[in-house]
């Protein structure tokens, strides 16, 4: 080794670097060359897949903070593919949504595995260096984010792992390509996990059961072990000392004083069935401890001791009374599902409406159809190029009953969005067979839990309101889990007291067959796979529970379009004829698109998608591509213009680049002689052929006169 200065850079040979081998690929570690001044920093890579991951802490805690305030940010950088960003601005601006989500993939399973009462500011950036086409970015931006957190001194109870899981053929595939995950997996699931258990899952899946789920689980469990394994012997290699944080800790004095002071208001109050009701008196209660047990003049640390005695209290009422009492806040039974009613049709220009109420959440989904032409663009760094489903998912505050900025989408908001958008995209028609672009915005009306899957369920029912086939209707349900000791028990239909409260959000959408999304969220170690198999089992019976009242107020989609959506109609050309249809500089297509007041999309194998506002304008449209393509025989009559004369006859223009000749010996009427072109028509005339004769050989079109241009 070479002799360094003090306080110099470390060497190639100092770097340390572990890998592993998951699902047949080499994944590697490195730390100690890059972003030094970071807490942690990691390169992972598998494949030609860089992703730099970096952990940073504020040292301090601002003044008054009561909470964990962590940022996760996933920058991708178009360098990684060799490309130059798209638009005016050649440079990265706001996050892609695939950022966004990986961002949330990397928040959600991290955030409870800091030490409980440490309040210091967290930063974690994963950048990407290098994208391969092949390997997945974001399991590697997750593993990456936990192995930084692991060497630094940030005080993380970690490690996690994380792995996408597919199925081709039946057999369970470890870290799939990407093109294996589009084209032949039954499902796309990522998941997530500690050494003891599963603390993350994301799926899109085709109709596939519960079984499937829970076998891909258990494979992925095993499979997280090497990822933890590896990150641990990086850490004893080269990991720093964790910082010590002081003990989360609820005085006893203190809590003893709100129990038998307020613990039967805060009893009464938890138990109020009405959300609004309830948070009120929840409030009400806590504000009347807080004026009986702290003085204007008491330290800081005493008003900290009675929030968290009065927190503690709530928490520990509400969660024995359902996992022990099997009383739940509302009164429901552990499986049941809140009352609903649906709605469809109901705004009238809109294309397919539906209102989807179930208990206190409410969500208005509205359908918008689009020509081919009008899918969205991606600009990123995946395989996807354009989509043709897009659904938007928008939670504004009066859903809460709340006061707040409206600044656009959060990153719940997106999440929430995606996960209905993979929830419905196996039932939507193929383009082939439905040529449209579909957007649908769900409009979260009232909010309390599970306003994810409501959006699912209004959605369907707003497609089939459009009268969009699809080949089943799907519905949703979030379950949860609270666990006391040996106790536990699994809620479905769950309100927002009992996610907040609870130790899972295990949110399972699908149809009648099999299971076509989950998310799920644990916040707690010890969630066995029987567990995971009692949930799934319990969400499919809420899931049909939902599906019978959907089919009640709509059984099937509507036989025929809105009268206000566009009409699309197809027509195919051989490929060799699509510079014909655009013309010199686009100029017929452009001048077909504003005679016709239609979109015209020409697909690579000569696919004419024609978006019209009426059939008539599309049949326009289609009749005048037909008739240029259209290969010309004899006893075809055409109008056309005189485009040359000559001594022997006259060139008329049939169709877009073809010309046909109009002999002199063919200008007479009944066999007049003509002695001159000139005298029976001009350059510019607008006259009536008929096709007389084709030779191939020579290239050439006979004509004869049907009509002179100056004939009434």
């Amino acid at each position: 080794m070479r002799n360094r200065a003090p306080g110099s850079r470390k060497t190639k040979e100092e770097m340390n670097s572990v890998q592993v081998e998951v699902g047949g690929k080499t994944i590697s570690l490195e730390t100690g060359r890059m972003a030094k001044q970071a807490d942690g920093a990691v390169l992972v890579r598998c494949g030609d897949a860089v992703v730099l991951v970096s952990a940073t802490m504020r040292e301090d805690v601002r003044e008054g903070q009561d909470f964990f305030p962590l940022t996760v940010d996933v920058e991708e950088r178009h360098y990684a593919a060799g490309k130059i960003p798209g638009g005016f601005i050649k440079r990265e601006s706001r996050p892609s949504e695939k950022a966004i989500l990986s961002a949330r993939q990397i928040d959600r399973p991290i955030r409870p595995l800091f030490t409980k009462g440490f309040m210091n500011e967290v930063h974690i950036v994963a950048t990407t260096l290098s994208v391969d086409f092949e390997n997945s970015y974001d399991v590697l931006a997750t593993l990456g984010a936990s192995a930084a957190l692991t060497l630094s001194r940030i005080p993380f109870e970690g490690p996690i792992g994380s792995v996408r899981m597919g199925r081709i053929d039946g057999q369970y595939v470890v870290n799939p390509t990407l093109q294996e995950v589009q084209e032949e997996s039954d499902f796309d699931l990522v998941v997530t996990g500690t050494r003891d258990a599963i603390v993350m899952v994301e799926a899109g899946a085709k109709q596939v059961s519960e079984a499937v789920v829970v076998e891909a689980l258990r494979i992925a469990h095993a499979e997280i072990q090497k990822l933890i394994d590896v990150q641990l012997e990086l850490q004893r290699l080269c990991g720093k000392p964790k910082w010590d944080v002081p003990a989360y800790v609820v005085d006893e004095g203190v809590l003893a004083e709100v129990r038998s002071g307020f613990g039967a208001a805060l009893e009464a109050a938890t138990q109020v069935p009405d959300k609004k009701a309830r948070q009120d008196a929840t409030s009400a209660a806590k504000k009347a401890a807080v004026a009986a047990l702290v003085s204007e003049d008491a330290d800081p640390e005493r008003l900290t001791q009675v929030k968290r005695a009065l927190a503690k209290v709530e928490k520990d009422l509400v969660r024995r009374r359902i996992a022990v009492q099997k009383v739940r806040p509302d009164g429901r039974a552990t499986d049941e599902v809140r009352p609903i009613s649906c709605e469809v049709g109901l705004i009238p220009r809109t294309h397919g409406s539906a209102l989807f109420t179930r208990g206190e959440t409410q969500a208005l989904s509205l359908l918008t159809l689009g020509g081919t032409g009008e899918f969205q663009r991606i600009d990123g760094l995946g395989i996807e190029d354009k989509k043709r489903y897009i659904h938007h998912y928008n939670f504004p505050p009066y859903s809460v009953g709340e006061t707040g900025f409206m600044r656009g989408p959060k990153r719940r908001d997106i999440g929430h969005g995606a996960l209905a958008e993979r929830a419905l995209l196996p039932v939507l028609p193929d383009e082939v067979e439905f040529p449209y672009t579909i957007r649908i915005v769900s409009e979260i009306l009232e909010s309390n839990g599970s306003s994810s899957m409501a959006s699912v369920c209004g959605s369907t029912l707003s497609l089939m309101d459009a009268g969009v086939h699809i080949s089943a209707p799907v519905a949703g349900t979030a379950m949860g889990l609270i666990k006391e000791g040996d106790d536990y028990v699994i809620l479905t239909d769950i309100a927002g007291v009992e996610d907040h409260l609870g130790d899972m959000d295990f949110k399972v959408a699908g149809t009648a067959e099999g299971i076509t999304a989950l998310q799920m969220d644990i916040k707690i170690t010890g969630v066995t796979f029987e567990i995971l198999t009692e949930a799934l089992e319990q969400a499919r019976k809420a899931r049909l529970h939902i599906l019978q009242k959907m089919l009640e107020t709509i059984a099937e989609p509507r036989s025929e379009l809105s009268q206000w959506a566009p009409r699309i109609f197809s027509i195919q050309i051989n490929p060799d004829q699509i510079g014909l249809i655009i013309g010199k500089g686009g100029e017929t297509i452009r001048g077909m698109t504003d005679e016709f007041g239609a979109d015209i999309d020409i697909q690579e194998d000569g696919t004419i998608f024609i978006c019209a506002p009426d059939e008539e304008s599309a049949e326009g449209v289609m009749n005048r591509i037909a008739s240029m393509t259209k290969e010309i025989e004899v006893g075809d009559v055409f109008t056309g213009r005189v485009v040359k004369t000559t001594d022997f006859g006259a060139f008329v223009e049939l169709k877009k680049g073809t010309d046909g000749l109009l002999h002199i010996s063919r200008l007479g009427q009944k066999g007049e002689r003509v002695k001159s072109v000139e005298d029976v028509v001009s350059r510019g005339d607008t006259v009536t052929v008929e096709v007389v004769e084709i030779d191939k050989a020579r290239n050439r079109i006979g004509l004869t006169l049907l009509k002179k241009p100056d004939a009434e």
